[in-house]
């Protein structure tokens, strides 16, 4: 059974009997969360865990499962991390479907192979080509530079744009370039703008590529010869782009990247089944239906998120997820203007935590340490709220926790 349900269940039954007053710390943050939380509505539900001590403080409404937002981005990067490893990268390489001459004349095609990397730009394409014409000689390309995205299936977007291109992240792509922005692509889909590029930089290293790019799958990577490579950052690095500054592109692509781990063509769907097993490995059940939190079909109740932050606090990977996390008042989401009230205060610097926005929703998720020196887990969800307003009084909340936790 679910710790989190356990102490629940304990303080259920300590209620029905008579026990001593909690300390009075604790008692001045349930008062100001409870005088807070009336301010969200019925749509809204809290879940504050003394980590250190094992003890609910308070909660309201804990098990309702509501729309999360961004704070789905905990659940995803909580899999990557477990299934990829903090140190683990993605590799776009350069593949060979031909036969390399004495005179350094590549007789055939190069495929340029991507493996999900969200950062792989202009510098990459650049190390590409020195190591194929420094390193495996090659003068020149009889036939021309081929981009393959086959590693995922080609949809450029999640569930809330029908999988087709989306609003609000860059389109998806297995093979991306320099972030799939507008000006980046040119009008090319990624793997004709990867292909391009990397065509270009052989041609300014004195290689003739003698057929323009485009794009198709490489046709048997078993009996390809690799001649190049290229890793993303460590996977540490991703995942804390993805949640300090709440990137729904880098969310989404790591996903799909978490789908195809095991071999097969990665895709959102099998991401979000893969992101819901691990959180049920740690005993919440949330409904995950992409890696941003963009569709509305993600779900959880503040119990899922406070089971799942307090459960990674005893694993191996525990310091990448945290280092993650905006610091409350000084980077990411949490020093930004919706979150202005927690630029001073007793949780600067001493919180941490991911936030989430849509239209009529508002979460706050993560950890404080308390001026008692526990460490406080929290989750507050809110739907059917005016977001702005729903932020002021979370941070009147998380400000109580740092001070009263």
């Amino acid at each position: 059974m679910p710790r989190i349900v356990v102490l629940l269940l304990a303080l259920a039954l300590a209620a029905a009997a008579p026990v001593a007053e909690a300390a009075e710390s604790h008692g001045k943050l349930r008062r100001s969360a409870a005088k807070a939380m009336r301010s969200l509505g019925a749509g809204s539900g809290v879940l504050i865990l003394d980590a250190t001590e094992r003890t609910v403080i308070y909660r309201l409404r804990p098990y309702r499962k509501r729309v999360m937002a961004s704070n789905t981005k905990l659940f995803t990067t909580a899999a990557v991390l477990a299934r990829l490893s903090p140190a683990g990268r993605l590799e776009t390489a350069v593949y060979g479907v031909g036969e390399k001459r004495e005179s350094g004349s590549f007789d055939g095609d190069l495929y340029l192979r991507g493996g999900g990397d969200p950062g792989f730009g202009r510098d990459d394409v650049e190390e590409l080509a020195r190591q194929l014409a420094e390193e495996a000689g090659i003068t020149r390309v009889l036939g021309r530079v081929i981009g393959d995205e086959s590693a995922w299936d080609s949809h450029r977007g999640g569930p809330d744009s029908g999988f087709g291109p989306s609003p609000w992240h860059a389109p998806l792509s297995a093979l991306s370039y320099e972030g799939n922005g507008r000006s980046a692509l040119g009008g090319r889909t990624p793997p004709e703008a990867a292909a391009a590029a990397l065509t270009s930089a052989l041609e300014r290293r004195g290689v003739d590529v003698r057929a323009s790019a485009r794009v198709s799958r490489l046709p048997d990577l078993a009996g390809a010869q690799r001649l190049a490579g290229v890793a993303s950052e460590p996977m540490r690095r991703l995942v804390r782009t993805t949640n300090k500054f709440s990137s729904n592109f880098y969310a989404e692509m790591l996903l799909k990247a978490l789908s195809a781990a095991d071999g097969d063509v990665g895709s959102t769907t099998d991401g979000a089944r893969e992101a819901y097993r691990f959180a049920r490995r740690l005993g919440a059940r949330p409904r995950l239906r992409d890696g941003s939190g963009l569709s509305r079909g993600n779900r959880a109740a503040p119990a899922d998120i406070v089971e799942l932050l307090d459960e990674l606090r005893d694993r191996d990977e525990f310091p990448a997820f945290w280092g993650s996390l905006s610091i409350a008042g000084v980077d990411g989401t949490l020093a930004q203007a919706p979150h202005r009230g927690l630029r001073r205060g007793p949780a600067r610097r001493r919180c941490r935590g991911k936030t989430g926005t849509l239209s009529g929703v508002s979460a706050l998720s993560g950890y404080c340490r308390a001026r008692s020196g526990d460490t406080i887990v929290f989750s507050i969800l809110s739907n059917g709220v005016n977001s702005n307003a729903a932020k002021r009084i979370e941070d009147r909340i998380v400000q109580a926790i740092a001070r009263w936790g």
